[in-house]
C-alpha cells in the first residue's frame, strides 16, 4: 500500500470514526493501531457538530489544550461574549440542586440572570446586556473563575 493509500485510508477510518461518535452520542472515542492511538473528543461546550482530534503523543496535551485556547480567543471577540468581571466562583444556578439560570439554546431577556459568581462571599448575579439566543456556556458550576475570563456567548 502507498503512502498515498494509507493516507486515505486513514481520513476514511477517521471519518467512520466521528460518524460513530455522532450516531451514537458519545463524548470520546480512542482508536489504537500498533502505529498510532487517536483520541476524538466531542466538544459539547462548542455544540457536538465540533469535533477535536488529538494524537496520544506526549504533547497531545498541549496541542489539545491550545485549540482550546484558540476556539476561547476567537469566541471572546464575539459581539455577545460575557466576561467575567471579578475574580471569584462561578454558579450556574441560584442555588446547589436547583434549575440552572440558562442552558444552551435559551432565550434571554435584557437584565435576566445568566450566573453568579461569588466574590469575598458576596453572591453577584451576572445578568444579560441584550436580548438574545445563549449559544455557549463555557464554565462549570463553582468552577473558580479569573477577571476578564469567557464565561459564555450570547447572538
Amino acid at each position: 500500500m502507498t503512502s498515498h493509500n494509507k493516507k486515505d485510508s486513514d481520513i476514511v477510518t477517521l471519518e467512520n470514526i466521528v460518524t460513530i461518535l455522532k450516531d451514537n452520542n458519545l463524548n470520546k472515542i480512542v482508536y489504537e493501531t500498533n502505529e498510532l492511538k487517536v483520541e476524538v473528543v466531542a466538544m459539547q461546550q462548542f455544540q457536538s457538530n465540533n469535533i477535536n482530534i488529538v494524537r496520544n503523543t506526549p504533547s497531545a496535551n498541549i496541542v489539545k489544550q491550545d485549540i482550546d485556547n484558540n476556539m476561547e480567543q476567537d469566541l471572546s471577540k464575539h459581539i455577545g461574549a460575557v466576561k467575567s468581571p471579578m475574580v471569584g466562583t462561578c454558579y450556574l444556578a441560584p442555588e446547589p440542586g436547583a434549575k440552572k439560570f440558562i442552558e444552551v439554546g435559551d432565550t434571554v431577556k435584557k437584565g435576566q440572570p445568566l450566573l453568579i459568581i461569588e466574590a469575598m462571599k458576596v453572591m453577584n448575579y451576572i445578568r444579560a446586556k441584550n436580548d438574545g439566543k445563549v449559544i455557549n456556556i463555557l464554565v462549570k458550576d463553582a468552577q473558580p473563575v479569573e477577571y476578564g475570563q469567557l464565561l459564555l456567548v450570547i447572538e
